[in-house]
């Protein structure tokens, strides 16, 4: 996903857009978040995702729920739908699914924390859900800092 931090949006307000053809094509926008002072928390939500099964070829169909703290910056929804929808061919597991959508999520906007529940439909009488999560580290203050170094060089003696 190059270019993961940007604020031109290329995909809003075109109809001529085509969809990329895997997640490595897929690109998500981002723009600057209006009220950046503020812990608020945003949620998309598709009942619209496939991807397909690695083993069988058969597609697994899935709801997917994200969502996010912004810190900086904010998804733009019309390219995570096109991120979203270009998984349709892409052959992987459900949790590796979950996991990625999660990761690219936050190597794009680097929120505060997030979310992805997707929840795939039955197969063979067994529906599953996968729930990945990211929260930012706090940050250490110099005390904190210290401290980790005095118990990491005790460690090692």
């Amino acid at each position: 996903m190059a270019k993961a931090r940007t604020t031109r949006l290329t995909l809003l307000g075109r109809s001529e857009a085509k969809l990329p053809a895997s997640p490595a094509e897929a690109r998500l926008e981002t723009f600057p978040n209006p009220a950046s002072t503020r812990n608020y928390r945003i949620h998309f939500e598709t009942d619209d995702f496939t991807s397909v099964c690695p083993i069988t070829g058969q597609p697994d169909f899935a709801r997917i729920d994200i969502d996010y703290v912004p810190d900086r910056l904010c998804v733009e929804s019309k390219s995570l739908k096109f991120y979203l929808a270009s998984y349709r061919n892409e052959r992987a597991f459900n949790e590796a699914v979950t996991n990625r959508i999660l990761d690219d999520f936050v190597k794009a906007c680097a929120p505060r924390e997030a979310s992805v529940t997707a929840q795939f439909s039955a197969r063979g009488g067994i529906a599953l859900t996968v729930h990945a999560e990211y929260r930012r580290p706090a940050p250490q203050t110099p005390k904190q800092v210290r401290n980790a170094k005095v118990r990491n060089s005790q460690a090692a003696d």
